[in-house]
């Protein structure tokens, strides 16, 4: 009889700690919370984790990577500037689809905490901005995208909205459904590549 695979603790109480700061929110949730939430001994966040900071700096940083990488590999394609900007609003799209508890943590909990974690790592969600800015440049020195507006405007627009949308679904504001999920990045995209069209 095979052996079962070991667990991966330190990935269970991550997972766990998403969970309980989806459902209780970051400030209000105490390091014996993620421990009770996943099965495991109090002392045991500890031996991975400082504190509760670090536990949500890993799952930040952990998600924002792949991101960051997800962005890379799009605009290392040759395909037109709407169609990268489609992709890259799709995968964070996506992301949420896949996994609204983690994105709701590191927007709600991140990257809209500007006195808090945001001003943290407001150095690695500028990483972001840098390289869809180079998406939106690029498009602008072939002609795709009208150069008189700013690229640093164009993105702060272009994913903007795309945080707007997930909020938007986090707090129940705008209907759910894959079919929503779809229209969403055909009209963000739209509505940004509209305004810049040549």
């Amino acid at each position: 009889m095979a052996k079962a695979a070991p667990v991966d603790k330190r990935r269970l109480i991550l997972d766990a700690a998403v969970r309980v700061f989806a459902r209780d929110g970051f400030h209000k949730c105490r390091v014996s919370d993620i421990a009770d939430e996943a099965g495991v001994a109090y002392g045991l966040v500890y031996h991975y984790f400082k504190s509760k900071d670090q536990v949500l700096d890993t799952l930040f940083l952990e998600r924002w990577e792949v991101l960051l990488a997800a962005i890379r590999q799009t605009d290392a394609t040759d395909a037109p500037a709407e169609e990268k900007l489609h992709a890259i609003a799709g995968f964070i799209i996506d992301s949420y689809r896949h996994d609204p508890d983690l994105m709701k943590v590191i927007i709600v909990e991140v990257t809209r905490a500007a006195n808090s974690f945001g001003a943290v790592h407001i150095g690695k969600i500028g990483e972001a901005y840098t390289l869809i800015r180079g998406v939106v440049e690029k498009a602008q020195r072939k002609g795709e995208f009208r150069s008189e507006i700013p690229a640093e405007f164009a993105v702060m627009s272009f994913y903007g909205a795309i945080e707007q949308v997930l909020t938007g679904w986090i707090f129940g504001l705008l209907e759910e459904s894959e079919a929503e999920y779809e229209l969403a990045k055909q009209h963000i995209v739209a509505t940004i590549c509209g305004g810049l069209a040549a």
